[in-house]
């Protein structure tokens, strides 16, 4: 499915559903989503918010020709304890069979990804880009277990940043931040931001900034300091986000 996220193309969702686990799920819009389009009577949302399997979705990214960036699971986890660990091995194999995408992996159960990984259970192939998603200083440690996995690529999002954090990035390809949108939406702090940006500037790491967030999005933009923050890692793939 074609994605309105500033930072991929589509998105693949052979997974739906999670559950909460820190400050950071409080206002999910994954979770509103799914329920309305349960509400809706969509068969795929048929179980709401809970973790569903979806086989019938494997055979989506073989059929999508032009080399994309295609974020994995958008609406669950990939690494949520109720996964089958031979599921998530199957969503890997898609991913090694298209090496003509970029498949951007994020999650906030690191400990579990990187019990598969020392495993040997997962097989990485250089267009599999994981992330973390972390929201305060408070959980940091993610960054830590990210690192020790065998990504090529590594990529933080501190999307909804809802605190000042003070990151080592060392080791980290790429950095993406954002602010919480819609009701209920917690405060972004421009010096949050700016700390952030000026650690991936000085160590070299492309920088993406997502959106200031807030009630209404599109009224607060996403200029930081007079322009546009949209860096990428870099590739030797002719990636498309148009």
């Amino acid at each position: 499915m074609t994605s309105k996220i500033e930072w991929t193309k589509y998105t693949w969702n052979p997974i739906t559903g999670c559950t909460k686990i820190s400050p950071g799920c409080k206002n999910c819009y994954a979770e509103k989503f799914a329920l309305r389009l349960k509400v809706m009577g969509l068969y795929k949302y048929r179980n709401g918010f809970k973790i569903t399997l979806h086989p019938q979705e494997l055979s989506k990214p073989y059929f999508i020709k032009k080399p994309s960036l295609i974020f994995v699971n958008s609406m669950s986890d990939l690494f949520h304890e109720n996964v089958p660990i031979e599921f998530i091995q199957q969503v890997f194999k898609v991913m090694n069979e298209n090496k003509q995408h970029i498949f951007q992996i994020l999650t906030k159960r690191p400990h579990i990804l990187l019990k598969y990984d020392k495993d040997d259970l997962l097989r990485w192939s250089d267009n599999i880009w994981m992330g973390v998603s972390v929201e305060n200083q408070d959980y940091i440690w993610r960054i830590e277990y990210l690192k020790q996995s065998k990504a090529r690529i590594k990529f933080i999002s501190f999307e909804p940043l809802l605190g000042p954090v003070c990151p080592d990035l060392s080791g980290i390809n790429w950095v993406i931040v954002g602010g919480e949108s819609g009701p209920g939406a917690r405060p972004l702090e421009a010096e949050w931001v700016r700390k952030i940006r000026d650690i991936c500037i000085e160590k070299k790491i492309p920088f993406f900034f997502k959106q200031w967030g807030g009630k209404n999005k599109k009224k607060t933009g996403r200029i930081l300091d007079g322009k546009i923050w949209e860096q990428f890692p870099y590739t030797e793939l002719a990636i498309s986000k148009c």
